[in-house]
């Protein structure tokens, strides 16, 4: 899944700052997609007030629906897409010449650096589909070649009643074999029926936590499948227990505080307007070899958007409002 919008608004987002420990929740947007049957996603990340989780920039989760995914080719710059399903199987094909099938419990991470193209398509005859697309920005693009990486298994952190799935980063001495740019951390986190525990964290980072299904207490805060449950930076552990009398699954993210301005449109990560207007201007360029070429679909590409005519200002995190 990538950000198919029509009309995407140009997203200033100002580096991160340590801002301690809050807990504040973060609303999702009901966001229409393109393509057949118009699929829909909850997008948490950028937010108003929190644009960044360290170098995390952007959260989509798609499903449970039942529906076609079928993304032709698009360029990205200046970030990895990861991509966790949770149901369904996705074919993933791109511009340096991977070809691979995606499925549930298996990470999928490509890395764009200065640019690349890749294309979604769902397999099966109007499949259940239901996961997650995140996007984490690279802070310095040049030193990143474009490349995608499948890991078909991942290592675990356990705990009574609690398995928690590495997809990147550490947790409590876990480690993930996902190569990332910034010190990062992304894991689903799976607790058993009324099972309360504790996972590890790191001071420095920010995190962040999303439901994928169920309810659960987290860190004293009711969160229920929706928002995202910012948490600031300043936290060594998090409480969290399995609420309503049912298993509950849950994705934590993390990362330090991201140094870096970004300006965010369309598919595009930047530090500037202009950087997005010259990556535009360039895939719509006939014959251009910034992004490459997606074998499989005989020319068929999406076109770039219109750029919007105003330059956005920076936008600036909201002081946290929540104690935690």
């Amino acid at each position: 899944m990538s950000n198919l919008d029509t009309r995407p608004a140009e997203t200033q987002c100002r580096a991160s700052a340590q801002v301690g420990p809050v807990a504040r929740l973060l609303p999702a947007r009901d966001v229409p997609l393109g393509g057949i049957r118009a699929m829909r996603v909850s997008r948490t990340l950028p937010h108003r007030e929190v644009p960044t989780v360290g170098a995390w920039c952007f959260l989509d989760r798609f499903g449970p629906e039942r529906t076609d995914m079928r993304v032709l080719p698009h360029p990205h710059t200046g970030l990895q897409t990861v991509t966790w399903p949770l149901v369904g199987e996705i074919r993933h094909r791109d511009s340096v010449g991977s070809d691979v099938i995606v499925r549930p419990g298996q990470l999928n991470l490509m890395t764009s650096g200065p640019g690349i193209a890749h294309s979604e398509i769902s397999l099966g005859e109007v499949p259940l589909l239901h996961g997650l697309q995140l996007w984490a920005a690279i802070p310095d693009q040049s030193s990143a070649t474009p490349a995608f990486e499948q890991h078909t298994k991942l290592p675990r952190h356990t705990a009574p009643g609690l398995t928690a799935t590495v997809v990147v980063g550490e947790l409590g001495g876990t480690g993930s074999p996902a190569r990332t740019f910034s010190p990062l951390l992304g894991a689903q986190l799976d607790l058993d029926a009324d099972v309360t525990a504790t996972v590890p964290l790191r001071t420095d980072f920010e995190h962040a936590v999303l439901v994928l299904e169920g309810r659960a207490d987290v860190a004293g805060t009711p969160l229920e499948s929706g928002p995202l449950l910012y948490l600031g930076t300043g936290r060594d552990e998090l409480r969290l227990t399995a609420a309503g009398g049912a298993s509950t699954s849950l994705f934590l993210l993390g990362g330090e505080p991201f140094p870096d301005d970004l300006v965010m449109w369309w598919n595009f990560v930047g530090r500037s307007h202009e950087d997005i207007v010259a990556a535009r201007e360039e895939w719509e360029r006939a014959g251009q070899e910034r992004f490459g070429t997606v074998a499989g679909h005989d020319g068929e590409r999406i076109p770039a958007p219109p750029i919007p005519p105003l330059r956005l200002t920076p936008r600036r995190r909201r002081p946290p409002s929540d104690d935690a």
